[in-house]
């Protein structure tokens, strides 16, 4: 346990739920776009501080179901993690664009019938991105929520949620009813992909919806994929409720007296002290008689049957995972936050005061080709310094205003405690406590923290008049369902610094050094997956855990066919051309003229005295280079800074601005990386004084071999800053509007989120529309969503004088388990938009982005699997059995494995097929202008990112209107 503050009891406020109803579309017969997408196939002692990596949310139970699994395996020798690290839930209502809201508190709930302890289906997940969480260079999820909320029934057809009819592999073609025939085609057996499920009496089941997810175009290419096949061998899984008579409050007596009858239950059982899981099925009803050791008073046991469970149910899935984590504890793997690792095993980066541990993330789950255990290898980065040893070098530096500076410093990093190996954020710093103090344990009673620690783990504290560090959990629930607030106070002297150090990011070498331990090529990722089963295979006490339970292991990993979309056209203003297969044309970019070019007639250049060689230079190069591309640019206005102080920068910036007012450009150059002038500028020349702005490090344009293809991406940045376009694509799709919608949460000021909002304005997607919007907790987003939508539509008419038939929404910052508070709470705002202007109702269809996943693509055309190609996409067998969605890898991976991002439709009102869906999203990945190539995510999604990055990091504030038609973020 950890130590903790008398906790606060009670439910927090409610907030009342809402059930809103989405508009529906069917099946449409395949239009002539799709013949038209095919055209483009080519203080001294005693104060210290520190930060780790954050511990995994801990959401609100949902249901009296989830309650069981930490419980379940009491007493029987089995270890439990928390069951908030198996339960994805559905964010409540007013969290929506921000993935935080309004609290639903938990009360003491009503007596009810028995019910599972397992997680009830709608929460489990459809992709992987909750795992991805503790791997290297990753952030930290969204928040948690409360799935007490209802949603509408996903998946009809008729609910517009983008559900059709599956295609398994291979399969022929199956025509779709047309819009005028609103009924669901019959399809033949062979057209339909199906799960291998027992046909159960007794178990409940659901009509199964069965919907189009697969597409045709493309190279088909054989992959690998770092999932592995599990074969469940047991007929089913039964459930059954036991009662107690008379009652016994104590669980663990529940426990002992269960296991006296294990010539009856088996010795292989789940229980968490009133539900009972067993591979053996029993009698409807058994009575069996205990003796209460305290009293000698005769217990009646009675065990009834009330559930048969499918080995592939869902409700099966999270006590899976459980027997899984078992297993890797049998290897002698170490639980830390959701992944396990091997300490024994770290690599040691001495020069650097790191060390890596190397582990798996892995879970089990269900899919549309059956059940898989998803394995990726993940690594701890863990510093060697504890948080102490950085208050004490951080004081000896500069004492001055210290307590606030390691305040500062710390907050919302996260640390691991090496006596337990988990995982916390710092949230404060308490300075007024030392571990002399004393707290309140669970059991009422007062004990010192130098005690606790000497008398739980036999640590002996150096340190006595250390502050503490102050954890904030979010809000927890106990088995009797009451709300639990209370803040862990941790030692400095016990808390390691996990994550990368930002001064090393900085550093070109050692994040060399860094990445060649983390960043495995496809053939060592796979050798470190076929160790793992290897492991599980020969340790006899791990593969008895899972066959016990009827679950076998493929023996090497799971092997598909994909495809690879077409390559695509880029246009440029007088020439176009197929894209090569590494999807870069920097050549091509460099030597043809953009689509539209600015001149730059009126700029200005700051510089300071000693970078006046540089600034000449660059000038010089800027005037050469402007030719080929077909930039203008006029002589700029030349202002020598006297010293490179943060006020200086501003002063003179203001003072030319009032004085010139038609400068288009502000031209910074900064000496070596000043995260403050960079700050003061752009807070300057985005919202105060709008315009504009270039800055740029003077170690850049610093090496001469360089300066030529430098200075070619500055001017074509700053030709995308003046409104100017670079390049396009083919987009078949008419009267289209393309939004990408991403959001930033700030650490340090109460956790309020920015929004990123970013629009297509014409026909060819190449003018953006961009707004950001502030919000604090809590707070609702009907309004934000209505100012930026209606803004982008009114925009749209006044560029092309008519509104978009057609809206493409790429939403970003979605886990799992808020896919259902899209669709029922984000979707119906944005559509409530729609009423602002007369009878306009179009057609729309929503994507959710996620790129923190842990699946993997393997080329497997040859003997050692490699990297696939840019534009590969797998629309099946990964696939969630509740979404239309598809995984594409759009971008050419120059290190390391190549992750794909998932794509899950979550609405289609406008009929988009599957190979429409694909290829509009490959497409949109070769419109970011910042990098002549493809990227990981469509072109709005990352100026999204961009733009709420520059927001809620720099700029603490909306930027001025003025500049919403300009990419002045890149």
């Amino acid at each position: 346990m950890d130590p903790v503050r008398p906790p606060f009891r009670g439910p927090s406020l409610g907030h009342p739920s809402q059930c809103v109803q989405m508009p529906g579309s069917w099946p449409q017969a395949p239009s002539p776009l799709e013949s038209a997408l095919g055209r483009a196939r080519p203080v001294g002692r005693g104060h210290v501080f520190g930060k780790p990596e954050e511990r995994s949310p801990q959401p609100e139970p949902a249901q009296r179901e989830a309650v069981g699994l930490l419980s379940m395996f009491q007493g029987l020798d089995i270890e439990t993690v928390s069951q908030n690290s198996l339960k994805r839930e559905m964010p409540s209502l007013g969290r929506g664009i921000l993935g935080r809201g309004l609290s639903v508190g938990m009360v003491h709930k009503e007596k009810e019938e028995p019910r599972s302890p397992f997680l009830d289906p709608s929460v489990l997940a459809a992709g992987d991105s909750k795992m991805a969480e503790a791997s290297v260079g990753w952030n930290r999820m969204l928040g948690r929520g409360n799935s007490d909320v209802p949603v509408l029934p996903l998946g009809r057809a008729a609910g517009g949620i983008g559900r059709g009819v599956c295609k398994a592999p291979g399969a022929v073609h199956v025509p779709r009813a047309s819009a005028q025939q609103p009924s669901l085609p019959s399809l033949p057996p062979s057209s339909l992909q199906t799960m291998d499920r027992l046909p159960l009496g007794t178990a409940e089941h659901k009509e199964k919806v069965l919907f189009v997810k697969q597409g045709s175009k493309g190279i088909p290419q054989p992959l690998g994929l770092n999932l592995i096949k599990i074969q469940c061998h047991n007929e089913a899984v039964y459930q059954y409720h036991v009662t107690f008579s008379p009652n016994v409050e104590c669980k663990s007596m529940r426990f002992g007296m269960l296991k006296e009858h294990q010539a009856v239950t088996g010795n292989v059982t789940a229980f968490d002290g009133s539900i009972l899981y067993l591979p053996i099925k029993l009698q409807q009803v058994l009575e069996l008689k205990s003796q209460r050791k305290t009293d000698g008073a005769e217990i009646s046991v009675k065990i009834q049957l009330t559930k048969i469970l499918e080995p592939c149910s869902d409700l099966c899935i999270p006590f899976y995972n459980v027997v899984f984590r078992r297993v890797m504890k049998l290897l002698d793997m170490k639980l830390v936050g959701r992944n396990f690792y091997d300490p024994m095993s770290a690599m040691v980066l001495q020069q650097h005061r790191l060390q890596i541990w190397p582990g798996y993330a892995a879970s089990i789950r269900r899919t549309d080709g059956g059940l898989f255990l998803l394995a990726d290898v993940s690594h701890k980065v863990i510093r060697n310094d504890s948080v102490l040893d950085i208050m004490h070098a951080m004081y000896q530096q500069n004492g001055e205003n210290f307590q606030d500076k390691c305040t500062k410093l710390l907050v919302g990093n996260i640390i691991i405690t090496r006596y337990n190996n988990r995982t916390y954020r710092i949230d404060d710093v308490d300075w007024n406590k030392t571990p002399k103090d004393s707290f309140t344990m669970a059991d009422g009673k007062e004990i010192t923290f130098l005690e606790y620690y000497s008398k739980n783990y036999g640590i002996t504290i150096k340190e006595e008049d250390q502050p503490l560090l102050i954890h904030r959990p979010s809000d927890r629930q106990n088995n009797q369902g009451t709300l639990l607030k209370g803040e862990i106070l941790l030692l400095p002297e016990l808390a390691f610094m996990t994550g990368i150090p930002e001064k090393m990011k900085k550093d070109f070498r050692a994040m060399k050094d860094l990445t060649q331990q983390i960043n495995l090529s496809p053939k060592q990722h796979h050798n470190a997956l076929e160790c793992l089963i290897q492991r599980i295979s020969k340790s006899e006490t791990a593969s008895h855990e899972l066959t016990r339970w009827g679950l076998y292991l493929q023996k090497d990993v799971h092997k598909i066919e994909g495809r690879v979309l077409p390559m695509e056209r880029i246009n440029l203003r007088n020439t176009s051309f197929i894209t090569s297969q590494e999807v870069n044309w920097t050549k091509e970019i460099t030597r043809d003229f953009p689509i539209l070019t600015v001149p730059m007639h009126f700029w200005a250049l700051f510089y300071p005295k000693r970078a006046i060689d540089q600034a000449r230079e660059l000038v010089n190069m800027l005037e050469k280079i402007a030719g080929p591309i077909g930039m203008h640019i006029s002589p700029p206005a030349w202002v020598e800074l006297k010293d490179d102080r943060v006020e200086t920068y501003v002063r003179t910036i203001q003072s030319m601005l009032r004085a010139e007012g038609k400068i288009q450009m502000v031209v910074c150059i900064i000496m070596g990386t000043r995260d403050d002038v960079y700050a003061a500028v752009k807070k300057l020349c985005c919202v105060q004084t709008p315009v504009p702005s270039q800055v740029i490090n003077v170690r850049t344009i610093g090496q001469p071999t360089r300066l030529r293809s430098v200075a070619q991406k500055i001017l074509l940045q700053i030709n995308c800053k003046l409104g100017g376009e670079l390049w396009g694509v083919d987009i078949p799709l008419k009267q289209l509007m393309v939004i990408g919608m991403d959001v930033y949460h700030d650490p340090r000021r109460g956790m309020r989120s920015v929004v990123g909002f970013v629009a297509s304005i014409n026909l060819t997607l190449t003018k953006w529309y961009s707004r950001v919007v502030f919000q604090m907790p809590h707070q609702e987003i009907v309004d934000s969503l209505k100012l930026c939508l209606v803004g982008s539509l009114k925009k749209f008419y006044e560029v092309n004088h008519c509104l978009p038939e057609k809206i493409v929404l790429y939403r970003d910052g979605v886990s799992d388990g808020q896919l259902k508070t899209v669709v029922s709470y984000e979707i119906p705002q944005l559509q409530k938009c729609f009423e602002a202007f007369e009878n306009y109702q179009p057609k729309m269809v929503v994507f959710v982005v996620q790129k923190k996943i842990s699946t993997n693509l393997y080329l497997a055309a040859t003997e050692h699997f490699t990297t696939p190609s840019p534009g590969t996409v797998v629309d099946h067998t990964i696939t969630s059995c509740e979404w239309v969605d598809f995984y594409l890898l759009a971008h050419h991976v120059r290190q390391g494995c190549g992750i794909p991002t998932h794509y899950v439709c979550v609405l289609n009102t406008a009929n988009l097929s599957p190979d429409h869906m694909q290829r509009l999203t490959f497409k949109l990945c070769h419109l970011y202008w910042n990098w002549p190539g493809t990227i990981r995510v469509p072109a709005p999604c990352k100026y999204a990112h961009k733009l709420a990055f520059l927001s809620g990091q720099i700029l603490h504030h909306e930027p001025a209107v003025q500049l919403c038609e300009n990419l002045f973020f890149l």
